[in-house]
């Protein structure tokens, strides 16, 4: 089984949503700035280690890897996806704040549309031959993708723009460093 998804993430055409590292204790301000990381949860040393780590795996495994990574603007994702990847292979995507929103009480219509174009983004094919990589935050439980560890990856097959998605797998880091044996 496992041989068989790594031969999948080597033929490409998945989108690998990730989870930010392992955070440090605390929360994020109410009026978070992007730009001042003092204002918000960070990496700690250990999600630093485990962002490295998972980079280094995808390398180790020749992980076809579409360039730019898409991070959400919060410091613990962008650190977290510059250090596996290089900050020159990083892009911000702003809408990952919004994802991150579905954890709050938002109105009804604004969740709709957040999942709405969650469903959009999952859906849309990567380039030939690679691998998509999002590097964002876990979800409420039975929302979006669900809860995911720090590091840990859903493994997504898009089906095509208004043809849905498929789990294809869910591995902890653990797991993904694994995929040999």
């Amino acid at each position: 089984m496992k041989r068989l998804l790594l031969n999948s993430l080597r033929e490409g055409g998945l989108i690998l949503y990730v989870r930010h590292g392992e955070a440090t204790i605390g929360r994020d301000w109410p009026k978070v700035d992007f730009r001042n990381c003092f204002t918000q949860r960070n990496l700690s040393e250990q999600g630093r280690r485990q962002a490295i780590y998972y980079g280094d795996i995808l390398r180790y495994f020749k992980i076809p890897i579409q360039h730019p990574v898409s991070a959400s603007p919060f410091c613990r994702t962008l650190e977290t996806a510059q250090l596996a990847f290089g900050s020159a292979n990083v892009k911000i995507d702003p809408f990952w704040v919004g994802a991150q929103k579905l954890n709050e009480n938002l109105p009804s219509e604004e969740r709709k549309r957040v999942l709405a174009h969650l469903q959009s983004i999952l859906e849309t094919k990567p380039a030939r031959e690679k691998n998509k990589v999002i590097i964002a935050h876990s979800f409420p439980a039975g929302v979006g993708l669900g809860q995911i560890p720090n590091m840990g990856t859903v493994i997504i097959r898009p089906k095509g723009q208004g043809s849905g998605y498929e789990v294809v797998s869910r591995l902890s880091l653990s797991d993904l460093g694994t995929l040999e044996s």
